[in-house]
């Protein structure tokens, strides 16, 4: 039992320590330069796009299903927001609703291709991606968008370039976020749905859960926060570069798939990605001031990426087993089993069902 216990702290509990201690590693190292007013809030607002990105990207991970077109996604949406804004004329307003409905569009075109077409997650999704950049080349003409001698609206840049309670406001934006995700996943019908059409979509059909239209709004609610992090990082960067999207996409599904092994291990989970893009933003914020390399940053992802997966797909299978046990000795003792939240997939058989 204790033995249980123990192992279940640190599923739960491990990374959010770990966060902990890479800042206190980091403020005894670089202690004139780490543990400032200037680098946290620094931290905080350049690593609030890959936030909101990985949140979106959880949502179709809570589903068993992944979409690899956010990061092409974020490349038209800002580059869009920038051309309407700088060559189209029309008001802030407006052009962050259009970018938006442009979101549920990609959203809705994405859950019809994997869920209707069925078609494989991976292959869906990357094609969209393909199409998205394609589109961005198209927009851009292969330049980048500069706003003229006016800049832009000082109204839309204020979006991010402000501050909330001596905080950035983009960090409240992921907060926000968060608690909305954490809400629905946990709270709501349609984050259970999500949830069990995960864990096992056949018996999401044996008890009248819609499995096609829960997978669309996964893929909805994908699309939607990816635009909202492309009108974000329009709004920071005041410039629209057509190859800017490109490098948040592996940091986004290291987030999502770091985030499903702490909280709730075996699920993937809002605050889990928090606390994972928390250890990534610490650890490289770190890394960069010690004089690490430029290459140092694609490592870190991709080798945390290789880790999360692995952590991802044991957390799956212990949550698995444990459900087993507990199985196998109700029907010994002769009580029925308490019920089982439904666990997500691991993540070595978490692609696409038929």
């Amino acid at each position: 039992m204790k033995r249980r216990s123990g192992g279940s702290f640190v599923g739960t509990w491990g990374l959010p320590v770990l966060t902990v201690a890479l800042f206190v590693l980091f403020a005894v190292l670089l202690p004139t330069t780490f543990p400032t007013t200037g680098n946290i809030r620094a931290i905080l607002t350049n690593q609030s796009i890959p936030a909101i990105l990985a949140l979106g990207a959880t949502i179709p991970i809570v589903t068993g299903r992944f979409d690899l077109s956010i990061g092409y996604g974020l490349g038209l949406s800002h580059v869009l927001a920038m051309w309407l804004l700088v060559e189209g004329g029309l008001a802030w307003p407006l052009v962050v609703v259009l970018v938006l409905a442009g979101g549920v569009v990609v959203g809705l075109v994405n859950g019809f291709l994997v869920e209707v077409a069925q078609i494989d997650s991976f292959i869906a999704t990357l094609g969209t991606g393909s199409v998205l950049y394609a589109l961005t080349g198209w927009v851009t003409g292969g330049g980048r968008i500069v706003p003229g001698q006016g800049g832009l609206p000082p109204a839309f840049t204020d979006l991010t370039n402000s501050s909330l309670a001596g905080l950035p406001v983009t960090f409240w934006y992921v907060v926000l976020l968060v608690l909305a995700l954490w809400l629905m996943l946990e709270h709501l019908p349609l984050g259970r749905y999500l949830y069990v059409v995960g864990a096992n979509p056949r018996a999401a059909e044996l008890v009248g859960i819609p499995r096609r239209r829960v997978i669309l709004y996964a893929f909805l609610g994908s699309g939607v926060v990816t635009a909202l992090a492309g009108v974000l990082l329009a709004a920071q960067q005041q410039i629209g570069d057509p190859s800017a999207g490109q490098s948040y996409l592996l940091p986004a599904f290291v987030g999502a798939l770091l985030g499903s092994t702490t909280i709730k291990p075996g699920r993937a989970n809002a605050v889990g990605t928090l606390v994972a893009v928390a250890v990534l933003a610490i650890g490289l914020s770190g890394l960069q001031q010690k004089g690490a390399a430029f290459w140092v940053t694609p490592l870190f992802n991709g080798l945390t990426l290789l880790a999360a997966v692995g952590l991802a797909g044991f957390a799956a299978r212990r949550r698995q087993r444990a459900g087993t046990v507990v199985g196998a000795a109700s029907r010994t003792s002769g009580s029925p089993p308490p019920p089982a939240a439904p666990a997500a997939p691991a993540a070595d058989d978490a692609g696409p069902r038929s």
